[in-house]
């Protein structure tokens, strides 16, 4: 089979999947008769075939997937204009702090929001697909270690955590993901995180923001960093 040919069953077969394919799936559509790197110089290719379009081939957590560009969703939302449901700024925060901080415990949570995390929170965040229980601290009471799922970096279009962007403080970080609250709960990652404007969002009401006195935290991990002494490393 010639690139011309190979090039148009990949296609037809990512444009054609409800979900995001990896590449040893995408090897059985030639029966393994070429290699990953091959399909992976061929989805490349098509990146570049479908440079101008209003649709884009990108790889996320769990593999390659067409979707609409940024520019685009403005006109598709004509066509649904229901609104989905909005995440408060809460929820929001927690996610961040999740995000950059993970694996992370409720308490963890709270250290560096400075506040109580509802419940409903940590709910509202797995029912979505988000974050997930990955095991326990050991230490009293042995509480529960939450992390990001596949499923959010899908949401936020990136193929790995060490794509989050990097911000100066814990505020902006934690601002940044409330603004993706309030513009799209689909947290499409370039609609918000693009810029540093998301640093410059201002401090919303009290009870929903960092404490002044919060621990650092953003700043000193990120999915770079090492796991903190008694977490269990990440997995996803």
């Amino acid at each position: 089979m010639n690139t011309v040919d190979a090039k148009r069953v990949l296609e037809t077969a990512l444009i054609c999947s409800h979900q995001p394919i990896q590449i040893r799936e995408l090897r059985m559509l030639f029966s393994d008769a070429l290699g990953a790197d091959t399909i992976r110089t061929l989805l490349e290719e098509l990146q570049l075939d479908w440079a101008q379009r209003g649709v884009e081939l990108v790889q996320v957590a769990t593999g390659w997937r067409f979707q609409s560009r940024l520019e685009m969703r403005e006109f598709l939302g004509r066509l649904n204009p229901e609104k989905p449901p909005k995440y408060s700024r809460a929820v929001m925060e927690t996610l961040a702090i999740i995000a950059y901080r993970q694996p992370v415990t409720r308490g963890d949570m709270e250290d560096v929001r400075g506040v109580t995390v509802n419940s409903l929170v940590i709910k509202q965040l797995e029912d979505r697909g988000w974050v997930e229980v990955i095991g326990h601290r050991e230490t009293v009471g042995r509480p529960a270690l939450f992390a990001t799922t596949r499923q959010f970096l899908d949401d936020l279009g990136l193929a790995s955590l060490d794509e989050l962007p990097v911000f100066d403080s814990a505020q902006a970080q934690a601002n940044a993901f409330a603004r993706l609250g309030e513009d799209d709960p689909s947290l499409q990652l370039d609609m918000a995180l693009e810029s540093s404007e998301a640093a410059e969002v201002t401090t919303p009401v009290t009870g929903d923001t960092l404490a002044d006195d919060a621990p650092s935290i953003f700043e000193l991990s990120s999915p770079r960093d090492p796991v903190p002494t008694g977490d269990a490393p990440n997995e996803h």
